[in-house]
């Protein structure tokens, strides 16, 4: 073998390898990319379950690294710590929810200043250009859907009505009570629950027998709404209330459909954790991202829709 024909197959070793190398840059990229997922609310929750289903989904489609972490209750200190955590670890983008603006702010806006592009999903979507962060991906205000909520139980026949809340101190879902009352004026009030069926059932049968012109509530939550449903079934009086819920379970959807519940808006969630992750990868490989926020409801649930939703319901989707 001649010295150019040892220098050319050399060369093409050289070259075979190079190519090689530059054909596994691109998944040894996706491989370090590390994401972090921070909300209020815990995956077994029946709503933020279908957020964190989106968020694994997301994550093994792109084939990149993702946290997700929460409170084990409605907490903004401990919250606030865990964006302190991602920002330490120097993450590739962050997904928050911001509940409490006040007590979140600090921390969030130390995320965004530190280089870290940040996505809001849920709630907060006010502080999006305050903060200085990329976008927001979730419904409407909560505002606009208790007024929306307000109107739709109006339309079916309520004279009074209440917003149950299940998490006080949530700004958030302050806010969608604060749109309900403003839309029922004088025939709208509010009251407190949990996310406790026994303690929640006790709560609403009180409220009511001690308000007994009310035949109208509104639940924020899907667990909520079930377990207010629940109590009322149980105690007979299920018959003169109509109920309308934020979100859907396949709890709220079984009331749906067999007319317990009046409506049900769906956030569609499951797309605020999945789109985030995807877009945040993007954005870490190629630094693009949409420059509007992205609107993922209410979008109404009507009994027609209840089976197929009901289907996808059970894989965790809605």
């Amino acid at each position: 073998m001649s010295v150019l024909h040892r220098a050319k197959m050399a060369f093409c070793s050289l070259s075979l390898a190079l190519c090689a190398g530059l054909a596994a840059s691109p998944a040894a990229a996706e491989e370090s990319i590390k994401l972090a997922v921070v909300t209020h609310g815990q995956s077994s929750d029946a709503y933020w379950g279908v957020v964190k289903k989106g968020v694994d989904d997301a994550a093994a489609l792109m084939g990149v690294e993702v946290s997700y972490q929460a409170p084990q209750t409605t907490d903004m200190v401990a919250m606030a710590r865990m964006i302190d955590a991602a920002i330490t670890q120097k993450v590739d983008g962050l997904v928050v929810s911001i509940p409490d603006a006040t007590a979140l702010e600090k921390s969030v806006k130390a995320a965004a200043e530190s280089g870290i592009p940040v996505i809001v999903i849920d709630s907060g979507e006010d502080q999006v250009a305050k903060l200085g962060l990329k976008l927001f991906v979730g419904t409407t205000s909560y505002r606009e859907q208790g007024m929306r909520a307000a109107k739709q139980l109006l339309a079916a026949g309520v004279t009074k009505g209440v917003c149950a809340n299940h998490e006080v101190g949530n700004l958030v879902n302050e806010s969608a009570c604060d749109g309900f009352l403003e839309v029922m004026g004088a025939n709208g009030d509010r009251t407190e629950v949990s996310l406790d069926p026994t303690d929640t059932a006790a709560r609403i049968k009180a409220y009511l027998s001690a308000h007994p012109e009310v035949d109208g509530i509104l639940a924020l939550g899907a667990p909520s709404a079930a377990n207010i449903v629940a109590a009322l079934r149980d105690a007979g009086m299920l018959e003169k209330y109509k109920i309308g819920n934020f979100d859907v379970s396949g709890d709220t959807l079984t009331a749906l459909g067999k007319g317990e519940v009046v409506f049900s808006f769906d956030s569609q969630q499951y797309l605020m954790g999945y789109l985030p992750v995807v877009m945040l990868t993007l954005n870490a490989k190629y630094g693009v991202l949409p420059i509007n926020n992205i609107y993922t409801g209410p979008n109404p649930v009507m009994t027609a829709d209840v089976e197929k939703i009901m289907t996808l319901s059970k894989k965790g989707i809605r």
